[in-house]
């Protein structure tokens, strides 16, 4: 049984791979969008387009050409990170924060970028430390949506509030939350949306976007073929093809407006739904056992996510046991988010992540409860 969604989906809405496997195997799709008039470019960029409109659908953006699309999350957050800040600026971010962000920002201090954490208070985000992090020079405001460790969903209209009030550019990575829990950019202040297609979104691995607001300027981490403008020097400065550099992934983009359009005829409010249903099923199981240390609290809403520990038992002995006697696929260890376990002080022992799908059944929901349950039975 697989409990491991907040790393990649494995259960995809069968449409996906036939949206995938029609592109690779119809001989009509051979062409790059935006290269050529003949009817395999034009078959390649109506995908490119429908899954463009899908986005901004979802996102509630105005324009399809605020979508760019990347090969994932990591490679979105680093053009955006990089592409708006520069020498003598300061940035945020929080200690809930992935790697994606924390090392694109690592890297800036070698060119003169300042940076400073929000950290965390009783193990959620303490907002109080914004005003006393804001710089003169803080520019960018960069966080997760949701925690990948904790599963803690960020409170945006506070973030994009005080992102106004200080004129900071708002960066959200949606890697966790994208397809399971709402978001309008328009309406909830995001300047800058990235998020990877592989999780919630129910596409395939290596495909993924970033979205931005109609006024938002973003330099290019990537520079070459663009379809247009080839004798300029400079990669064109329009969008997307400011920041799409070379062959866009067609067979990866097929998949993703499929995994898109099941969530917008399902409705994003269902899939929620579902999934707090699972989660909160496991939490009251959980808060019943003795030796089990819950990492995810229900003080602040949560995303798919359920962090605990068992005892002081590593993190990596759970998850063997899981997978050896019960089958059970999980995610132990740091989660690429060292920040948190510092915080935490997990750094050692690791956590053990659940994380839910709204595939997921209740069935399996309570199959994983007894089988922490027998854990928990043996340690005692």
């Amino acid at each position: 049984m697989y409990f491991d969604n907040a790393a990649t989906t494995v259960v995809k809405p069968t449409q996906v791979a036939e949206a995938m496997f029609k592109v690779i195997s119809s001989q009509k799709y051979g062409g790059n969008p935006s290269r050529g008039s003949h009817e395999y470019a034009i078959n390649s960029l109506s995908i490119v387009n429908k899954c463009r409109q899908n986005i901004k659908k979802l996102f509630g953006l105005r324009e399809e050409d605020e979508v760019v699309f990347t090969a994932n999350a990591t490679e979105a957050l680093n053009i955006a990170i990089k592409g708006t800040l520069s020498e003598g600026d300061h940035v945020l971010a929080t200690e809930l924060d992935h790697n994606s962000v924390l090392r694109p920002i690592y890297q800036l201090e070698k060119i003169g970028v300042e940076h400073d954490f929000v950290g965390l208070k009783d193990g959620v985000l303490d907002y109080e430390q914004l005003e006393e992090k804001v710089k003169s020079n803080t520019k960018v405001l960069v966080c997760t949506h949701a925690s990948n460790v904790t599963g803690e969903l960020l409170d945006i209209k506070l973030l994009s509030d005080f992102c106004k009030k200080h004129k900071l550019t708002f960066i959200l990575d949606a890697s966790q939350t994208a397809g399971v829990i709402p978001i309008n950019m328009l309406e909830q202040d995001i300047d800058i949306l990235c998020f990877t297609g592989h999780k919630s979104l129910y596409g395939p691995q290596g495909i993924g976007g970033l979205c931005f607001k109609e006024g938002i300027t973003i330099d290019p981490l990537i520079t070459g073929g663009s379809g247009i403008d080839s004798f300029n020097h400079s990669q064109p400065n329009v969008y997307p093809e400011k920041l799409e550099a070379g062959t866009l992934n067609v067979v990866g983009i097929a998949g993703l407006n499929e995994g898109i359009e099941y969530i917008l005829n399902k409705g994003i409010e269902d899939i929620r739904k579902i999934v707090a249903t699972n989660v909160n099923r496991f939490i009251d199981a959980l808060e019943q056992m003795d030796n089990v240390i819950l990492y995810t609290q229900r003080k602040r809403p949560v995303a798919g996510v359920v962090s605990l520990n068992i005892g002081n038992i590593d993190s990596e002995t759970i998850s063997d046991v899981l997978v050896e006697d019960f089958d059970i696929a999980i995610r132990p260890g740091a989660h690429c988010a060292p920040l948190v376990h510092k915080a935490l002080g997990t750094e050692k022992q690791g956590i053990v992540r659940f994380s839910f799908s709204s595939f997921n059944t209740i069935e399996e929901v309570d199959f994983a409860i007894n089988a922490i349950k027998t854990i928990v039975t043996e340690v005692d």
